[in-house]
């Protein structure tokens, strides 16, 4: 079992920048595939980023690209979204996620692969 908290958003204006934290709890963080999703109101939750158990392959949503970056500290069972340049339309709820399947840059944005999730943090851009 994996327990994942989620944490750091919070209100920013436009051009600003956010990381948020996803702590998982239980020794097998090293062997899990992380992601990160976000749900805006009244909208799908969608993929914003991916990594691998040792950060040797990410892949990002095109809307996210060169600005938001994929991290994980295995030693701390964390993974990181640094969020720079925000929009307002990255204004949604975000959430991590977890998977001990093998990395497919293809699936990995797929939310249903994904058995574990954390509770959410609000990321609200002010315009």
């Amino acid at each position: 079992q994996v327990q994942l908290v989620d944490s750091g958003g919070g209100l920013v204006q436009t051009g600003g920048s956010l990381r948020l934290s996803c702590a998982a709890s239980g020794r097998t963080f090293n062997t899990l595939i992380m992601a990160w999703f976000r749900q805006a109101p009244g909208k799908e939750r969608e993929f914003v980023a991916a990594i691998d158990w040792n950060g040797g392959n990410t892949r990002s949503a095109d809307s996210v690209k060169g600005r938001f970056t994929i991290s994980r500290d295995n030693a701390k069972n964390t993974v990181y979204l640094q969020m720079n340049s925000l929009k307002p339309e990255d204004t949604a709820v975000y959430s991590c996620a977890a998977d001990r399947d093998i990395w497919d840059s293809i699936r990995v944005a797929d939310r249903r692969r994904y058995d574990y999730w954390g509770q959410g943090t609000q990321v609200t851009v002010s315009s």
